[in-house]
């Protein structure tokens, strides 16, 4: 067997007190793609991270090519070819896409000036090979997440790297733009490139790798071809123990319960146009459709974080201005796409996040001093039911991992007790044991009596978690569908246009 291009040998990575990574040894082939799965907290971003030279090991050895590397920063790794994808957006939002695809390695002309066209020109080759409709001018702050989330991608191709690690690329793509990237990939793997592949939807793991490395609790607990592990199996090693029915047993929405919100003619400027629809209590209303379609932006409006003009009711109450603060006010919840951007704020504590948005209710005087008890008491409360792993609610964010990043966002948007809750994209980046417990967590709320707005780009969660859907194209909304008309076939036929709906 050839050399490996990557290989590991008992890396350990220390955070003051706590291990992380245990004596992993691992190797990678040229034209080989590796998935790596696990559970939030298990390692597998840490473990990325010191291969590409954002970390570097407490102990171990890397080698690349068989010779014993250490990367002092991702300049180093990015020299020995190894690129990594992150899970966590990091663009400058103020800048172009091809500006950010180039940044700090920028093409230059006669007298060393910047050659933008060559760089637009070549970054809407990359786009193009990833079926991306995005203007190489537009800047990032004008982009959704799915369309950030390609931009990341083409900052790692256009480097031409050897290794390229991709870790989570997939958590607000649709399935058409999922089937592109993994065209590239196999383009990139025909090359010799050698991948590794980050991903919760184990499905993919099987689709798109040749092996898969599972990491249980900073372990590496096995290595096999995927062709010998079943989706099951796969699920099995990563939580340890055996899982039941990953979707919950929904109760149907009482015909002669009130509506509960209400949304007449919603409009936005170059997003969405005339979108209507109504949600009964208990009732969880699905919004579907590809990239671009508007749901998030929909969303958005209801929120108050984007102008729109149009009739928004609560429990018969009409909504009479647009800011956030007034929808909260009138008992609306929102649990964002965009995690980090919007969601949380990773240098804050858990404590702090979870009860940011309903901070008055822990405040206290004239002077308005935080009750810092009870603020404890309540981060500790959601702690346990999501199962955070924390070492305490004075951890900050910025230590978690992603997913247990997602349980704190969505225990902020709950905290204020909605009537209404909006989840964009709501276990993105969360691992198949925690999206069990999320899914089931919305199917109480919607028992409790909540309307829930579930936006998703996975079309499976959205069949398995509404009875309702509507599906968005273009801004516009392309019908409703209900019952067991609620099915992937039928989702996409509205979503593409291939058939209209009511």
């Amino acid at each position: 067997m050839p050399e490996a291009v990557v290989r590991t040998e008992k890396i350990r990575k220390d955070f003051s007190a706590v291990t992380v990574l245990k004596d992993i040894s691992i190797e990678l082939q040229a034209g080989e793609t590796l998935g790596l799965i696990g559970e939030n907290g298990a390692g597998k971003s840490t473990l990325m991270k010191i291969l590409s030279g954002i970390y570097q090991p407490t102990a171990g050895a890397l080698f690349i090519d068989g010779k014993s590397t250490s990367f002092r920063n991702p300049s180093d790794a990015k020299a020995a070819g190894v690129s990594i994808v992150p899970q966590e957006f990091n663009l400058c939002p103020d800048l172009s896409v091809s500006e950010n695809v180039y940044l700090g390695d920028e093409i230059k002309g006669p007298g060393g000036l910047l050659d933008r066209a060559a760089m637009r020109d070549r970054t809407r080759e990359l786009l193009s090979e990833l079926s991306a409709a995005i203007d190489p001018d537009a800047r990032i702050v004008e982009l959704s997440a799915a369309q950030k989330q390609l931009v990341e991608i083409c900052k790692a191709l256009v480097h031409e790297a050897r290794v390229l690690i991709l870790d989570e690329p997939t958590t607000v793509l649709t399935k058409i733009e999922i089937d592109s990237l993994f065209r590239v990939m196999r383009d990139l793997r025909s090359r010799g490139i050698a991948l590794v592949y980050i991903s919760h939807k184990l499905w993919e793991i099987a689709e798109i790798c040749d092996r898969v490395a599972v990491l249980r609790d900073g372990e590496l607990v096995h290595v096999a071809p995927v062709a010998t592990l079943s989706l099951e199996e796969m699920a099995r090693r990563m939580v340890g123990r055996e899982l039941s029915d990953v979707f919950p047993k929904l109760a149907e929405p009482s015909a002669e319960a009130p509506v509960l919100f209400e949304v007449e003619g919603l409009s936005s400027p170059n997003a969405f146009e005339n979108i209507s629809f109504s949600i009964r209590a208990g009732e969880i209303l699905g919004l579907a459709g590809l990239m671009g379609a508007g749901r998030t932006e929909v969303a958005e409006a209801v929120m108050g974080v984007r102008r729109a003009t149009g009739r928004i009711a609560v429990a018969g109450k009409e909504l009479r201005s647009h800011r956030p603060m007034d929808a909260v006010a009138a008992g609306i919840g929102y649990l964002s796409e965009d995690r980090q951007g919007s969601g949380v704020m990773v240098p804050f504590t858990i404590a702090e996040n979870a009860t940011l948005v309903s901070l008055p209710r822990y405040s206290r005087g004239l002077l308005g001093i935080v009750d810092r008890k009870g603020e404890a008491a309540s981060a500790e409360r959601w702690k346990g039911l999501f199962s955070i792993k924390a070492t305490s609610t004075d951890q900050c964010l910025e230590e978690l991992s992603g997913g247990n990043q997602q349980k704190v966002s969505l225990a902020k948007s709950l905290d204020p007790e909605p009537k209404v809750l909006i989840v964009d994209e709501p276990t993105r980046g969360v691992d198949v044991g925690a999206k069990r417990d999320i899914y089931r967590l919305i199917a109480d709320l919607a028992a409790k009596g909540i309307a829930i707005i579930f936006i998703s780009s996975e079309l499976e969660e959205v069949i398995g978690m509404c009875r309702r859907v509507l599906v968005m194209r273009e801004g516009r909304a392309a019908g409703f569908l209900e019952g067991a008309a609620v099915n992937e076939e039928e989702i996409m036929y509205l979503a593409t246009g291939i058939r209209e709906g009511v």
